[in-house]
């Protein structure tokens, strides 16, 4: 299963563990179970003697009756084949005692106190260790499960983020082309200037976001770029604030959590019938947690739903990434959205890539 588990449950040692199990059952039964007027020594042939007898009643119903029958939902069949193991362990009982321990003891000059071949004790201990090593197989049926399980949920999880992740993508791919499409019909001399910032966003998407996790700093860069492009499509029609306070270097998040929030703000915030939109995002990294706040204006006529296909991604990502270390709010104040979360952030592995740090009480003003 794990690798620190292997001698449990790999098939490479399955020789070893019966030996062991049966060394040890061999043992305990020898101290436990002595006859007062015998030796240990007798004792532990007599424990060893009745070793293939349980073997030979209990292993079929361990590693056939339980996985043909049991786990196979098979349950009358099961109940039936049990119950007619039983009848045929009580002749495996008197012909064992009769035929093989009696003599076998009657030569090493043992004397037991109780030479009924019959012998309910014995046919006991036979279904007892029967039982036991049912529930040690059934155990390592429960692991294996639990183990494909947890597998199964992991390759789910992993396949739903890059999921999410490509839907992320080509929204921010469409609004940012839209931005630069604006400027090429003007002839901007700020075109190539634009391609360039996409440029970059686009290698850190491709490349860097492949990482589960990257540094906070960068991705505060991406979120920089992207204000620039759609300020540079809006000019004077919003006045625009980052504030980022606390040390953001030595800190990582998954990539692209903050950014469809950005999106969504300028998607929110920019309305022609305002005299004048705005934005204000506000940063805060204090004891390995990030505190991000977007107030963006809204038109009170806007009928638009808040929470579009980004920040539904967003939400989905956090609860697989962040279950139980995040806090999300979203409010609609009628003139002005509000956008609020914290999250715990990871530590950067040593001699981290990127390592950034902004000054506390960094103020942009764009």
């Amino acid at each position: 299963m794990y690798q620190e588990n292997a001698f449990v449950f790999s098939p490479s040692y399955r020789w070893l563990r019966h030996l062991i199990f049966w060394i040890i059952h061999i043992l305990c039964f020898s101290f436990l179970f002595k006859i007062p007027d015998q030796s240990y020594a007798k004792m532990f042939v007599l424990s060893t003697l009745w070793v293939p007898a349980i073997i030979l009643y209990a292993y079929p119903v361990a590693y056939i009756f339980i996985s043909k029958y049991l786990l196979s939902e098979k349950y009358p069949l099961f109940i039936l084949i049990i119950l007619i193991w039983a009848i045929a362990g009580y002749f495996l009982n008197y012909f064992f005692r009769n035929w093989i321990l009696f003599p076998v003891l009657d030569a090493l000059d043992f004397k037991p106190n109780n030479r009924n071949p019959w012998a309910a004790g014995s046919y006991l201990t036979l279904n007892v260790m029967a039982g036991f090593t049912s529930m040690i197989v059934l155990f390592k049926h429960w692991a294996q499960k639990q183990k494909d399980f947890l597998t199964a949920r992991n390759e789910q999880v992993s396949a739903e983020l890059q999921l999410l992740k490509a839907q992320v993508h080509p929204h921010f791919l469409f609004n940012t082309l839209n931005n630069i499409y604006a400027f090429s019909l003007e002839n901007s001399p700020k075109t190539p200037q634009l391609i360039l910032k996409l440029s970059s966003l686009l290698s850190y998407m491709l490349y860097e976001c492949k990482s589960p996790k990257v540094q906070l700093g960068k991705e505060i860069e991406v979120m920089k770029d992207y204000i620039g492009l759609e300020k540079e499509r809006h000019g004077d029609r919003i006045d625009i604030s980052l504030h980022i306070t606390g040390e953001v270097g030595g800190n990582m998040i998954a990539p692209l959590l903050l950014l469809p929030f950005l999106e969504n703000a300028f998607k929110h915030g920019i309305s022609t019938a305002m005299e004048k939109s705005w934005l204000a995002m506000d940063l805060e990294v204090k004891n390995n947690y990030l505190f991000a706040k977007i107030v963006n204006s809204k038109n009170e006529s806007t009928s638009e739903n808040f929470a579009g296909i980004g920040i539904n991604n967003v939400k989905k990502r956090l609860s697989i990434l962040y279950p139980g270390k995040h806090e999300l709010s979203l409010n609609d104040e009628g003139d002005f959205f509000s956008v609020a979360l914290s999250l715990q952030l990871d530590p950067s592995p040593p001699a981290s890539e990127y390592v950034t740090s902004s000054k506390p009480g960094l103020t942009l003003q764009l």
